[in-house]
């Protein structure tokens, strides 16, 4: 979950399944694509995606559309981000969000642990 108006480095491709051309930021997100487009389960993939309400100014990393007509929400994030107050609170607001829109299958995607 990142600012509609985040300024970092984008990779832009155009993959199947996905409404539009993907953008991602960070290579947990470009990894995840990958996966997507490869898992038989998905239908259609749409990344990005501004929330509206109070969260207006924050977008959802991927918004899956499976198989059976059901939506699948994932966010991606670093470990090291992971336990961050801010983090907490935008992951939290996030799942919130889809809750309220009838979204119960709500996740994250977060890097392998380095050791």
């Amino acid at each position: 979950m990142r600012r509609k108006t985040y300024k970092g480095r984008c990779e832009k491709r155009n993959l199947e399944k996905f409404t539009s051309i993907c953008k991602t930021y960070d290579p947990i997100q470009s990894a995840y694509a990958n996966i997507l487009v490869k898992n038989k389960d998905i239908a259609e993939v749409r990344c990005n995606v501004a929330l509206d309400d109070d969260c207006s100014e924050y977008m959802t990393d991927f918004v899956c559309t499976e198989t059976n007509g059901d939506l699948m929400v994932r966010e991606c994030i670093s470990t090291k981000l992971l336990e961050k107050p801010l983090s907490m609170k935008l992951l939290d607001m996030s799942r919130t969000y889809w809750l309220r829109h009838g979204v119960s299958d709500w996740g994250i995607v977060v890097d392998a642990a380095e050791e």
